[in-house]
């Protein structure tokens, strides 16, 4: 099957590409898009592998579900553009940057707003367990198929790259990352960034910090957050 993917990443996942449950999950994205609105738009469904290829990944952040509301969605975990209104656990992990290592080195044009994409250009892969979803229907698209589809996009860096930070946010993240070897990748684990879970340990978690210490001991350079 030909996926339009970035290069790298098609080599490595290619293997899934042929799979019956991919091969079924195409069928199922095709007809939903082709039946009514559906987000993220067809052509930026594989934005995050698109925007850091699988040998520049130097941090994962793991989301759960695209954003269902008009121009919200844009296949990056987290992100929106800048003219939509920050959600709300975005506003959170802005206010969990600031205070973690002194304030924002990058901004996308919101106050106090970090640039999600300028983080993907440095080598974090802003990586969604669903990747498509209906418009104004959260997780409609679950159990379809992405969820194997991503758990081996996570099984492939874990297994073939060294030294890599995965951030967790939330226990679906942090089930869907339980078999990262945490000798090889530093895994750093908190409360999601929500409004319903932010003050149980996602404040004051200093995620940003903790992966450039990381990345710094391994002779890799930090990100810009």
């Amino acid at each position: 099957m030909d996926v339009k993917i970035e290069e790298s990443w098609k080599r490595v996942l290619g293997p899934e590409f042929e799979k019956k449950y991919f091969v079924d999950l195409t069928d199922f994205v095709r007809t939903a898009y082709r039946a009514g609105t559906c987000f993220p738009p067809a052509k930026l469904i594989f934005n995050a592998f698109n925007r850091t290829p699988f040998d520049k990944v130097k941090v994962v952040i793991l989301g759960q579900d695209p954003y269902h509301e008009p121009g919200q969605a844009q296949g990056l975990a987290f992100y929106v553009p800048p003219e939509i209104r920050t959600p709300p656990s975005l506003v959170n992990i802005a206010k969990e940057l600031a205070e973690d290592g002194g304030g924002l080195e990058t901004r996308d044009g919101r106050q106090g707003v970090p640039d999600l994409l300028s983080w993907t250009d440095q080598g974090v892969l802003l990586l969604n367990a669903t990747l498509t979803v209906a418009a104004h229907r959260a997780g409609s698209h679950q159990g379809r198929g992405w969820e194997t589809f991503t758990d081996a996009v996570v099984r492939a860096l874990a297994t073939e790259r060294e030294h890599l930070v995965f951030i967790l946010w939330g226990s679906y993240a942090q089930k869907k990352g339980a078999f990262i070897d945490r000798n090889r990748h530093c895994v750093i684990c908190s409360a999601h960034p929500s409004p319903l879970s932010a003050y149980r340990g996602f404040f004051g978690s200093k995620p940003f910090s903790k992966a450039n210490a990381y990345l710094a001991s391994n002779g890799i350079e930090p990100i810009k957050w």
